[in-house]
């Protein structure tokens, strides 16, 4: 049975958690990575040269629970799903899993259904009326839907992967991306 502080994923009947940390406890080597509140896609095409996006979905669907909350909207309304590795030394340094409800897909932000490759992270940070809520932080076990998904792209997954995740905000539109940090990412 799932209590107040649970969700369920998608159609699973699996419950899980939805809280997220204000602060990343016990997150090792992965802190630095976690805390950094300026744009993820600058600080690793600043590490890797040939950093480049590669999708890997974009469809719409509908949002878990967890996420419709987070973006204050009904999770009966479909949004556009867009997940990405992020790549550095050809190899996936992040999962980039974005969730834009339809209604934050006009005006301004008309064109980010159609990002292709480009970083979506890019054009939010470009944008000095962009708002950002603070990050907030899980440590995803296996059963978690975002492990899943992210390691899928993984020969070995670890045991557990950190993820962080804030809300962008132009006019009232907003958009959650959540980041997936890979073990290659703590690679020299």
């Amino acid at each position: 049975m799932c209590h107040n502080f649970s969700v369920k994923i998608h159609s699973s009947n699996r419950c899980q958690r939805s809280y997220w940390l204000k602060k990343p406890i016990l997150s090792g080597q992965y802190r630095h990575w976690l805390v950094d509140s300026g744009s993820l896609t600058l600080r690793l095409q600043q590490r890797y040269p040939d950093f480049k996006v590669k999708p890997t979905l974009v469809t719409y669907a509908k949002m878990t629970m967890d996420e419709a909350a987070t973006l204050s909207v009904s999770p009966r309304n479909a949004a556009m799903i867009r997940e990405v590795l992020l790549m550095g030394n050809n190899q996936a340094v992040v999962f980039a899993h974005s969730v834009l409800p339809r209604k934050s897909l006009r005006g301004h932000w008309l064109g980010l259904s159609r990002l292709g490759n480009k970083p979506l992270g890019a054009t939010l940070f470009a944008d000095p009326q962009v708002m950002r809520t603070p990050l907030r932080y899980k440590k995803l076990s296996p059963q978690h839907v975002l492990y899943q998904q992210a390691a899928q792209f993984l020969i070995d997954p670890p045991p557990y992967l950190w993820a962080r995740r804030s809300v962008f905000t132009l006019n009232y539109a907003n958009i959650m991306v959540t980041e997936v940090f890979l073990p290659q990412i703590l690679a020299t």
